[in-house]
């Protein structure tokens, strides 16, 4: 739980930065886009149980 935390805040933090200094974003700009970025993570997050 704590790691899922921190990778949150990982996330905004880098969000962020990369706001403020006008950086293009490492992510999708569509909604499209950004839902297969977290279907991904979810995928990977679950087969990372599923193996344990």
């Amino acid at each position: 739980m704590t790691l899922a935390l921190l990778g949150l805040v990982l996330a905004l933090a880098i969000g962020a930065g990369c706001r403020v200094l006008d950086i293009p974003l490492p992510a999708p700009p569509k909604l499209q886009g950004a839902l297969l970025v977290v279907a991904m993570t979810v995928g990977f997050l679950v087969s990372d149980t599923l193996l344990r």
